[in-house]
């Protein structure tokens, strides 16, 4: 750590703020990625006042400043990869109101997503986005990330939801992007550039984000077919039958296996998942919402769908428990597989969803050509599938097959008018392949709104753009 760096963030702030110690590198430099980097010092502020002290700071000095939640994102996004000051936002975690009249949420960074969600919900009412980390990732995080998860289908991601974001700019300025009002066309909307933007603008000290009535009731279904590509080919299927599910879920065999190892008795898969003796190839777990009515009309023509698309076992939840069972199995199949191998590499290929078929098989032909273990998962639905590498990168052999599956698997989502991420952003983990979607111009223009508004580079740096 940098003594003089912390000794005059110190000066700045109160002393509880700044986090000194070697370890302190350790904790606040590195993600789920497992990628790390080495702050030079590291902040907690307890206000945006302190924040907008260290931005104030940082531009004078020059010193690189990266935003940091909860450390559980998948692109390397909160990595110290320049050094510099990581500011924690642990601390501005806040609700600061729930308005009833406007359905609006206010909410410092730092506030879990799930405690959200329950606030929401003992009033009545429902913030939909729901990534799989939700029990401990930051809606900061969420708004900087565009998060999505497993409500996308029908409901979108975050920035469907984000109304007004309070900013401190790279230069310590202040303002707010967006406000309150459901109608608003005054100017650019900045606060739609702020989200999804990975730390790299400005960063969010305070955000109003959208309620929506909570639905009356819901229901949720497991289907089993034989193969990956007949679940992926029963996903269009429920699609064109007129039904929008809340949640659809793809698992394979791979991830079924090691989920149901991970939670052993609890697991609600009943030891599925190993592709013989009858276990299914891949499995669908679709929840319906709305009226009770609704829920009951959407279920009869579902379960036609999903028969009529050859599957050969059909549940039901049989009651709250047991769909919260299932949606934590779900949660659990990064965790599962990381435990199969040292090394585990999840990314979030997205096409639109009437190539996910193609996609599985482009999937499945990359881990026959590089012999590698890949299960799949992830948001069929909207088209955001998860191939997951499990492998150990300690052998410097395996670094080479992953670097190169990698890079085929994009290539493949593009080929199929796809992205390169549906949801965990760019980060260092995909920024050598921008060019490969967006091309020279595309990333040039990106580039030139950075430069804008981040002259001096030291806002979240060597994220998004190469090098």
């Amino acid at each position: 750590m940098g003594p003089d760096l912390e000794e005059k963030l110190t000066s700045l702030l109160s002393p509880e703020e700044v986090v000194t110690g070697p370890e302190a590198a350790v904790l606040y430099g590195g993600d789920s990625t497992r990628v790390s980097g080495r702050p030079d010092a590291v902040v907690r502020p307890a206000s945006a006042e302190s924040i907008r002290l260290v931005m104030e700071y940082a531009a004078r000095e020059r010193v690189p400043v990266t935003p940091r939640g909860a450390g559980s994102g998948l692109s390397g996004g909160c990595v110290p990869a320049k050094g510099g000051v990581v500011v924690s936002t642990e601390r501005l975690n806040r609700i600061i109101d729930i308005d009833t009249a406007d359905l609006i949420a206010v909410v410092e960074p730092g506030v879990i997503t799930a405690s959200l969600h329950s606030a929401s919900e003992a009033l009545g009412f429902f913030y939909p986005p729901d990534p799989g980390s939700s029990a401990f990732c930051t809606l900061g995080g969420n708004v900087a990330e565009n998060a999505g998860g497993l409500r996308g289908l029908k409901y979108g991601v975050t920035r469907d939801y984000v109304m007004a974001l309070d900013i401190a700019l790279p230069d310590g300025r202040t303002f707010t992007a967006g406000s309150r009002t459901r109608k608003n066309v005054t100017g650019y909307d900045m606060a739609r550039l702020f989200t999804g933007s990975e730390g790299t603008l400005g960063f969010i000290t305070k955000a109003a984000l959208r309620l929506i009535p909570l639905p009356e009731a819901r229901a949720g279904f497991l289907a089993a077919f034989d193969t990956l590509e007949a679940a992926s080919g029963a996903v269009l299927m429920i699609i064109k039958s007129g039904i929008t599910p809340s949640t659809l879920e793809i698992m394979d065999a791979v991830t079924l296996k090691a989920v149901a190892s991970y939670l052993r008795a609890n697991s609600p898969f009943d030891g599925r998942g190993d592709g013989g003796n009858g276990a299914p190839g891949a499995l669908l777990l679709i929840e319906v919402d709305g009226s009770e009515a609704d829920v009951v009309r959407q279920s009869g023509r579902l379960l036609d769908a999903l028969k009529d698309s050859g599957a050969k076992e059909l549940r039901q939840a049989k009651d709250t428990a047991e769909q919260e069972e299932i949606w934590a199995a779900r949660r659990a199949a990064l965790t599962a597989l990381a435990r199969i191998s040292p090394s585990v590499i999840l990314e979030d290929a997205t096409v639109p969803r009437k190539e996910i078929p193609a996609m599985v098989r482009a999937i499945r032909n990359v881990a026959e050509k590089y012999c590698l273990l890949i299960g799949t998962f992830g948001h069929a639905g909207d088209g955001n599938l998860h191939p997951t590498i499990v492998t150990d990168l300690r052998v410097e052999e395996n670094k080479n097959k992953v670097k190169a599956a990698v890079g085929e698997i994009f290539d493949a989502a593009l080929s199929l008018g796809g992205t390169l991420s549906g949801e965990h952003g760019i980060g260092i983990m995909k920024s050598d392949y921008m060019e490969r979607e967006l091309g020279e111009a595309g990333v040039s223009a990106m580039r030139k709104v950075k430069d804008a508004l981040d002259p001096q580079g030291i806002m979240n740096p060597g994220k998004i753009f190469k090098g």
